[in-house]
């Protein structure tokens, strides 16, 4: 998979625990005119491990984050591999066509930038899925993956303990609304691994709408999806009644604080969609608007599963407390691969 969930990967990303802006002043373009010089190891041969090298240190010097994964994401996706590390000792010992060569410029380029590898490829991986990504549509992270994860898990128990009743029991159907579904990463890994559900994706943005419509259909998932373009609000909830209630609510909602959006990275800042980051002053202005409307969307004990900032859960705790009228009750918080509370499951209590 083309995602960093790699183990060792995942522990790199949890040394940094914010992320800096980026240094656009050291930006510069690479000579041309070098490459075929820079990347031989034989005059007039430029093979994968070579131009790999030289574009990491480019990279490098130019100040671009994650200089060598970057370098051979580019590379072995123009030689139609996932992985630098899948491809064959023969194929990185193959010269590369000027072809092949020209694409790895281009796509280096745009690296250069500081675009984000999943928008240069067009194309990233999420759990078993292969999703199309294009500027400025949300791009889905890799602890996202475990948010998945617990909904499958919650799934599978609700299953089993219905199992154990002495009354026969079909196969489960369970309904899961996704709020602010993005690329589609959430609502089509669920569809994916719970072949009877259905799902009810929901964004403000045409463009992540869109896309998710996209990946859908390329994933042959568009009959057990309904795509919706709108906000979340109560409005929005009101028509969403109309499919009737849900086992499920399932979102990756913005939830940085807002004093905190000017320190993320150039790639974040640049190029995706800062509504889709950006929670207001407390980080909970959507997280809020989801606990107020859940109430309505849930059939009894259904459930809600919120990805957040780690020091959310005791706000929301708090808040929950605060509006006991909505019978929603804190059920566990799980913590992500760097070991930060990132995961929130909240049930609806039955009347």
């Amino acid at each position: 998979m083309r995602c960093l969930t790699h183990p060792l990967l995942r522990r790199l990303l949890c040394l940094s625990t914010q992320c800096v802006p980026g240094r656009w002043s050291q930006i510069f373009s690479p000579k041309r005119s070098s490459l075929r010089q820079s990347c031989s190891t034989r005059p007039g041969v430029v093979t994968a491990t070579s131009v790999v090298n030289y574009w990491q240190k480019v990279f490098e010097i130019n100040g671009i984050p994650e200089a060598r994964e970057s370098s051979e994401y580019i590379v072995s996706f123009v030689l139609g591999a996932k992985t630098f590390q899948s491809l064959s000792s023969k194929s990185l010992r193959t010269p590369l066509t000027a072809a092949q060569q020209e694409q790895i410029q281009q796509l280096s380029n745009k690296r250069l930038e500081r675009m984000p590898v999943q928008y240069v490829l067009g194309e990233w991986d999420f759990r078993d899925l292969s999703l199309k990504m294009r500027p400025p549509v949300f791009i889905p992270r890799p602890e996202t993956e475990d948010l998945v994860s617990l909904v499958v898990e919650e799934e599978s128990l609700m299953y089993e303990k219905n199992s154990g009743l002495c009354f026969p029991v079909s196969a489960p159907h369970p309904v899961i609304l996704e709020i602010g579904c993005g690329s589609g990463a959430i609502a089509l890994s669920l569809l994916h691994k719970l072949p009877q559900s259905r799902v009810i994706a929901m964004d403000k943005e045409e463009a992540a709408v869109d896309l998710t419509r996209e990946n859908a259909h390329r994933l042959h998932l568009q009959e057990r999806i309904h795509v919706l373009h709108q906000d979340v609000s109560y409005s929005s909830a009101k028509q969403l009644l109309l499919w009737g209630p849900v086992d499920f609510i399932i979102s990756n909602p913005p939830y940085v604080f807002h004093e905190d959006m000017a320190s993320l990275d150039a790639e974040i800042l640049r190029y995706e969609d800062l509504d889709a980051l950006d929670g207001g002053d407390d980080g909970m202005r959507v997280i809020k608007t989801i606990l107020a409307l859940a109430p309505s969307l849930l059939k009894d004990s259904g459930n809600v599963f919120l990805e957040v900032d780690p020091r959310h859960p005791n706000m929301v705790k708090d808040w929950l407390q605060a509006h006991s009228n909505l019978l929603l009750v804190l059920r566990a918080v799980h913590k992500d691969f760097c070991g930060k509370p990132r995961f929130l499951h909240i049930q609806k209590q039955s009347r």
